[in-house]
């Protein structure tokens, strides 16, 4: 659809229908917005190669704003049916446990082949991620390492996150994985990582990969 500036559009929020959290919104005349993923400054071909391909190719009615310090990407959303919303909980709890063993399987190929060094500096750069991007109960050291160690599979208790966070987060690792081991490795055998999941929360969480260009990184 269109390309934005900050002046041009509203950003405000609303109460996450279950949970305790507020949901981001953008209005631009008289349409809502909801976010779907956020690229740093220095992404700018990457935002627009996903935003023309959910527009162009998806048919996906969405907009891309371009801040000073970011770009983000909105899908059309109607208020109604967000405030109404039942059921899509448990797949973002698959999806956020999935993201978890991700994120730990790149955590400990780190610290197994590069040391513990570097593994502290990775952990660090993680801590200043979830920080920049707001991740809801992993604002502090002491709460991402315990998501670097936790079980998700045996933990009932899991972050609060939402999928624009997910999205980040599987974007941004990509990022430092690639920093770190020089290859992109890392991201393959993603089934591997996720053999513990029963099989059904394997398949909805690459079905989510896939629809859009993380598929294309995670393999």
């Amino acid at each position: 659809m269109f390309i934005l500036k900050r002046q041009d559009v509203e950003i405000s929020s609303i109460q996450h229908p279950k949970r305790k959290q507020n949901i981001p919104i953008l209005t631009y005349q008289g349409q809502n917005f909801r976010l779907i993923s956020v690229f740093s400054d220095h992404q700018q071909e990457e935002a627009k190669a996903f935003w023309r391909e959910l527009t162009d190719h998806r048919g996906k009615a969405c907009v891309l704003l371009e801040e000073t310090d970011r770009y983000s990407i909105w899908g059309k959303v109607s208020l109604e049916q967000l405030k109404a919303q039942e059921g899509s909980d448990s797949a973002v709890l698959t999806y956020t446990k999935a993201c978890i063993l991700v994120l730990q399987a790149v955590y400990i190929d780190v610290e197994d082949l590069l040391g513990g060094r570097q593994a502290g500096l990775f952990e660090k750069e993680i801590t200043n991620l979830f920080e920049k991007w707001q991740f809801p109960q992993a604002d502090s050291a002491k709460a991402v390492k315990h998501w670097l160690n936790v079980d998700p599979l045996a933990n009932a208790s899991v972050p609060a996150w939402e999928e624009h966070h997910l999205i980040t987060l599987l974007q941004e690792l990509y990022r430092l994985g690639k920093e770190y081991f020089g290859n992109t490795n890392f991201a393959q055998g993603v089934r591997d990582i996720l053999q513990d999941m029963p099989v059904n929360e394997q398949k909805q969480f690459i079905n989510w990969l896939n629809q859009s260009a993380l598929g294309q990184l995670w393999q």
